[in-house]
């Protein structure tokens, strides 16, 4: 397994990261328990959850699997870096939401109560939040790291003026701020290569990418859908919509040997900014495959012909846009 820094922190995370939003709903509590131990066995030790995941059983279902796994003892906790993320809403009541001082520290509570930990490694906001001044938001997220309930605070779904109106906030106050940002990164959703990445890359922040094989699009679903496998509404659409790029970009991992799904993650792995990519498998023969994308070597002319098939902004603002 290969490691880097999360950021500008000194905590070492593995290159890839197990999201854990399939475990309950599409991933049986057996099922899970048997990823994140292979997990564990294949050096993963950045698993990444999130109190709302499970939310189709009901909110809080994933945590209480990750909770249950930890809970079998054997060092497991100590082994992994746990990341979970606060913003979503929780019941009906109007403060069970958002990033309010009040619900942070109720939220946070009960995320370790349903993962049986007494710390959480990376709290996350889920989602930016406009109408909470960030004086309560760090306040707040202050006092958890002062009780050792939290060691490191990330964002998830910000853009790059949130994060520097956080990192602004936050210098006032001495305190670390943001060390990590989540977000949708793939090779068909390259938007953040304009004013994201520039942030997390000018504050220290590593990128965590989430929905790297945008959701099957970059998975080879052109061969699937020849070998009769089904897929969604909304993907069928996608194909069409990019039918000449699928068939160039599968036909570019043909002539090379590779599956595209190690591809797609392959290439996040080449991109500088990124720290961890977050794969979230279904079944074991998912997670096993994930992790060929690590012996992946792409080459530069392989590189440009990627940029060429699914092409950028055109770089950092403004440059992308302006002369």
């Amino acid at each position: 397994m290969q490691y880097a820094n999360l950021g500008r922190t000194g905590l070492k995370v593995s290159r890839l990261c197990l999201g854990t939003m399939n475990f309950g709903p599409l991933a049986s509590e057996a099922e899970s328990f048997a990823m994140m131990d292979r997990a564990l066995d294949a050096g993963v030790n950045f698993f990444d959850t999130a109190n709302r995941y499970g939310a189709q059983v009901h909110v809080g279902y994933t945590e209480e699997i990750i909770g249950k796994w930890l809970a079998k003892g054997g060092g497991r906790r100590d082994k992994i870096v746990l990341a979970t993320k606060v913003f979503g809403p929780m019941g009906d009541g109007v403060n069970e939401r958002g990033l309010s001082a009040y619900h942070i520290r109720k939220a946070c509570e009960e995320s370790l109560r349903r993962m049986q930990t007494d710390h959480i490694d990376l709290y996350q906001m889920h989602h930016v939040e406009r109408s909470t001044p960030w004086a309560e938001i760090w306040q707040a997220m202050e006092q958890l790291v002062r009780e050792g309930k939290v060691i490191y605070v990330g964002s998830s779904n910000f853009a790059g003026l949130h994060i520097a109106l956080a990192q602004a906030a936050a210098e006032k106050r001495n305190f670390l701020g943001l060390v990590s940002e989540q977000s949708l990164y793939h090779l068909n959703a390259r938007m953040i290569e304009l004013e994201l990445i520039p942030a997390c890359e000018t504050f220290g922040l590593g990128l965590i990418p989430w929905s790297p094989l945008a959701g099957g699009l970059l998975g080879g679903v052109l061969k699937q859908a020849d070998e009769g496998r089904r897929s969604s509404e909304r993907i069928q659409q996608a194909i069409e919509k990019h039918r000449p790029q699928l068939e160039a970009y599968e036909g570019l991992c043909a002539e090379i040997g590779q599956e595209p799904a190690d591809v797609a993650l392959a290439w996040l792995l080449h991109q500088p900014a990124v720290t961890a990519p977050i794969i979230g498998p279904r079944t074991m023969a998912q997670f096993e495959g994930n992790l060929r994308a690590l012996d992946i070597a792409l080459t530069p002319e392989v590189l440009a012909r990627l940029d060429e098939i699914w092409p950028g902004p055109g770089g950092a603002a403004p440059e992308a846009y302006a002369w």
